[in-house]
């Protein structure tokens, strides 16, 4: 028998030092208090040595009561960082050896589900079965089709991605099925996440979500490159050079859609889902559930903080999304880059972790608004580091500085993510836990998405670049796309840039971003995090 949640409360002090603030039941708050964290006595926890606070914020977790669940989220968000680690970090880089960055963006529309999702997400929402349990009914035939799906890929994409200006179109529809599967098993994850932790550990919902798709996302980007590189595998795998990696993309899929199949079928043998307490809250029905998205998008605070989603990414994008891959045209080989985001996976680990409790009182979203600016000042230096990349190739300082940057650069963007995912799950309402999340979380991901093809087509526009052959060795052709840029030094020309459109595209988001940072996004958001949580909801009542 589960033991009754401990109130906690304030107690008096006559001494001035005393931090030791506890806070207690949701029933006893307003609703912006109703997740926050006991914070402890600093000067008496840092008395232990640091093997002991480790051991005890181990046996504080493993001790939860909602251990198992927050273990299954985390495994169910994995499995969801597995084709974006793809779609969004290791297919890019195999692209852009062969295509430009229009070409790479024409790829990037695969990512474009996560940004559409709320479209069906009420679908998701309203259709189940209450018998095999209400988020388990579209968890487990999607995990399924994925599956399916990945054990085809392993036989066909290796051959699809060898000729990738052939197949373009093929490549992108393939990770667009998988996207939107990806994105549709979101909806009832998000929405799951609600319901299967309880009140007091509801702020860990967040933490989930970054760990397991952080997870998920490095393998398939980080480890999947390393293991992909011919120069990384001869050098610390094989014993005699081969012209492959070690690891293709085709098999690395099929041994994904063996996991999709086990973890699901956990799901059904051993996972029983409690979908009572939403139940007894109330079922929004589709057309009823649309019509309540369109009241909470009417709500005159809600409008703000769309604006915000839709804009606040954009001075982040080509960082985001050129950045790495002009290090790589520069000389930066996909071993040095994949090292480095193996330094960077733990950092985001880190800070994803605490990120969830630094976003709690009432400024929330104050972690966020730092971060803003950092990941401003990290899109400027990565524009120097860019710049004044050795001619040469990569020596080993600046390697390390390459590596600060991008450690500064995803440490910002992991803040911001958990600070928002954290700030939406407190106001999200439990009746349509997996739409409101949904919604939010779609806007925000559109805010990163939309700019992303029109962003890398750009970068091609401002880009003016000539390959000047010899005398009597040819006419002279433009070698902008990394494979006319190889063929250029083949055969003996020089690729002359004239104009690098990356600088020109970078240096407008960033200056636009803080243009809107200053005049529109901090006080909007300052003043939208203060509103308690009933005002950001719509009762069931009212939207008929």
């Amino acid at each position: 028998m589960e033991d009754a949640p401990r109130r906690r409360t304030r107690e008096p002090s006559s001494s001035s030092n005393d931090v030791g603030i506890t806070i207690g039941g949701s029933g006893t708050h307003t609703p912006t208090q109703k997740y926050a964290f006991e914070i402890e006595d600093p000067a008496a926890y840092a008395k232990l040595p640091l093997t002991d606070r480790v051991v005890n914020k181990w046996r504080a977790f493993y001790g939860n009561k909602d251990f198992g669940n927050i273990t299954l989220l985390i495994a169910l968000y994995w499995l969801q960082g597995i084709p974006l680690g793809l779609a969004h970090g290791s297919i890019p880089f195999l692209l852009k050896e062969k295509l430009s960055f229009a070409q790479v963006g024409l790829f990037s529309l695969a990512g474009y589900p996560y940004s559409l999702k709320l479209f069906w997400s009420p679908f998701v929402d309203s259709l189940y079965d209450r018998k095999f349990g209400r988020r388990k009914s579209w968890i487990v035939p999607i995990q399924l089709i994925t599956a399916l799906v990945f054990w085809w890929m392993g036989g066909h994409i290796d051959g699809l991605v060898r000729n990738p200006a052939e197949n373009i179109y093929g490549i992108m529809y393939l990770f667009l099925a998988i996207v939107f599967l990806s994105a549709t098993q979101d909806i009832a994850v998000d929405g799951w996440a609600l319901t299967l932790l309880s009140k007091e550990n509801l702020s860990y919902a967040s933490t989930c979500q970054t760990v397991g798709i952080n997870c998920g996302f490095f393998l398939s980007f980080t480890v999947f490159l390393a293991l992909n590189s011919v120069e990384f595998s001869n050098k610390y795998i094989f014993s005699v050079p081969r012209d492959e990696g070690f690891l293709q993309l085709g098999p690395y899929l099929a041994f994904w859609a063996v996991a999709y199949v086990l973890v699901t079928l956990y799901l059904v043998v051993f996972k029983t889902e409690d979908s009572s307490s939403e139940d007894e809250a109330g079922s929004y029905g589709i057309a009823e559930t649309y019509k309540t998205i369109w009241r909470i998008c009417k709500l005159p605070h809600m409008q703000q903080f769309i604006i915000v989603l839709l804009v606040a990414k954009v001075g982040f994008i080509p960082n985001d999304t050129t950045t790495q891959l002009k290090l790589i045209e520069r000389g930066l080989h996909r071993e040095d880059m994949a090292l480095a985001v193996l330094i960077d996976f733990p950092v985001q680990i880190f800070f994803g972790y605490y990120a969830a409790r630094w976003s709690q009182g009432a400024s929330k979203l104050k972690p966020w608004r730092l971060a803003f600016v950092l990941r401003l000042l990290c899109s400027a230096l990565s524009m120097s580091v860019v710049y004044y990349f050795p001619q040469g190739g990569l020596t080993t300082g600046y390697f390390y500085v390459v590596l600060i940057t991008m450690v500064a650069s995803s440490m910002a963007k992991t803040v911001q993510f958990v600070g928002m995912t954290a700030f939406v799950t407190q106001i999200a309402d439990p009746v349509i836990g997996g739409t409101y999340m949904t919604l939010l979380n779609t806007l925000s991901n559109f805010g990163g998405t939309w700019p992303v093809y029109f962003i890398m087509r750009a970068v091609d526009y401002f880009t003016s670049a000539t390959c000047l052959m010899p005398a009597g060795m040819g006419d002279s052709y433009a070698c902008s796309t990394q494979e006319a840029r190889s063929r250029c030094v083949k055969e003996g020309g020089l690729c002359n840039v004239t104009w690098d459109g990356y600088y020109i595209v970078s240096a407008s988001c960033t200056l636009l971003a803080l243009v809107l940072f200053v005049g529109y996004i901090r006080p909007t958001v300052h003043r939208l995090e203060r509103h308690p949580a009933h005002l950001w909801r719509v009762t069931k009542e009212s939207t008929k």
